[in-house]
């Protein structure tokens, strides 16, 4: 008996990537093999598995990847600072070289032939996916459902689900629906009436962050124990990568932080609308910059901050894996090993103030810095520094 040829495909479990599911079981007559990356998306993992095993598939893959997304991703992307034209903090963009690289290394597992994703033909997400399949699986066949199928619109979508009883959410049954992507580090919310950049937000589209206005009276306290620039430890307990941000994430949003909206320029040249909620990324971000400020010296901060744009735009263009971002991520970690110490911040309707800063660094000198005379800082020095620069004003 002659066996099927193989597809990864990079499933949710929801209505879209099972009816991609269904479509390449048509279209291929292959055998597709699920995969699922519980990267700390809101994950139905029954559901998941019933679906994939209503639609006949044998090998359905859930993994868990929460502490390797936070360690290996997250957190190199904050100690870079990346942030996208000016606000964006990368949060869907920083999950798909995972996913992706997993996909193809269990691809290559299981000797398919092929990868898929549902991401659409407007998006960047697309390009993220394939980028990453072609550094990690060069010979591996790429299929592209939403770039070569006939299903044109939502209806046709549904009428696909329906003729093959492919259960159709309630909320997708009428207007299209918002599209939200979510893992532990951010949710983004983009579609519907969102797409008319005129229209606010609504407060019902909010996943994990409460309004400034409804968040608490009460003032919060949170500190961030820092190690060779990761957070490891809130108020004195260390935790993992995953669970140090879900418990900043809880704080930080129940105290309205960490929320985008956002019109942003695709990779592929679409000008699109997104509300991105971030709240412990938001949190970590500000609590980092801090820690650096008292560990760094002057130099390295502010070649760190020459390189950000150019960083974060390699991450935001699918880029995670190639030798530009590799190459800046070493300058970024060139002295992550000094960044030590803890960050006090008080959290309220939205804002993020910083209380306390310490570290054993000796880049914060006290008595270079006090009003009170002392032999530490050389004064006379200052008249032959202007000189120098006042040359450079005419060259």
């Amino acid at each position: 008996m002659i066996s099927k040829k193989k597809i990864v495909l990079a499933y949710s479990g929801g209505l879209d990537t099972s009816i991609i599911l269904k479509w390449l079981q048509e279209n291929y007559k292959a055998e597709v093999i699920s995969y699922t990356a519980d990267i700390g998306q809101k994950i139905n993992r029954k559901k998941i598995l019933k679906n994939a095993k209503a639609l006949g598939v044998k090998k359905i893959i859930i993994e868990d990847l929460k502490n390797l997304f936070i360690k290996d991703y997250v957190f190199p992307m904050l100690r870079g600072h990346a942030i996208y034209e000016g606000v964006y903090l990368l949060g869907t963009s920083i999950a798909r070289p995972l996913i992706a690289k997993r996909q193809i290394q269990i691809a290559k597992k299981f000797k398919a032939y092929a990868v898929s994703h549902g991401s659409t033909g407007k998006g960047n997400d697309q390009v993220r996916f394939e980028l990453c399949y072609h550094y990690f699986g060069p010979k591996i066949k790429i299929i592209t459902p939403w770039r070569i199928w006939k299903l044109n619109s939502r209806s046709d979508l549904i009428k696909y689900a329906k003729k093959n009883n492919i259960p159709i959410p309630k909320n997708k049954k009428g207007v299209p629906p918002f599209s939200i992507d979510d893992n532990l580090y951010h949710t983004s919310t983009e579609g519907n009436f969102l797409e008319n950049p005129k229209n606010p937000a609504p407060e019902f589209i909010f996943q994990r962050t409460t309004s400034p206005e409804k968040a608490p009276n009460k003032v919060s306290y949170i500190t961030i124990g820092f190690k060779n620039g990761d957070p490891i430890a809130i108020n004195g307990k260390k935790l993992s990568p995953a669970k140090l941000l879900q418990k900043i994430n809880i704080v930080a949003g129940k105290n309205g932080i960490g929320r985008v909206d956002l019109v942003e320029n695709r990779f592929i040249g679409i000008k699109s609308r997104g509300i991105y909620e971030t709240p412990g990324g938001t949190l970590l971000m500000t609590a980092h910059r801090a820690i650096e400020s008292i560990t760094l010296d002057k130099e390295t901060m502010h070649k760190k901050d020459e390189i950000m744009s150019k960083y974060a735009k390699l991450i935001y263009n699918g880029y995670w894996y190639s030798k530009s971002r590799l190459k800046l991520q070493k300058i970024v970690d060139l002295k992550k090993n000094k960044v030590n110490g803890s960050i006090k911040l008080k959290l309220y309707k939205g804002n993020i103030t910083i209380i306390s800063r310490q570290s054993k660094s000796n880049a914060y000198s006290i008595k270079k810095v006090s009003f009170e005379e002392n032999k530490t800082f050389n004064k006379s020095n200052v008249e032959r520094f202007i000189d120098f620069h006042k040359k450079k004003l005419f060259r």
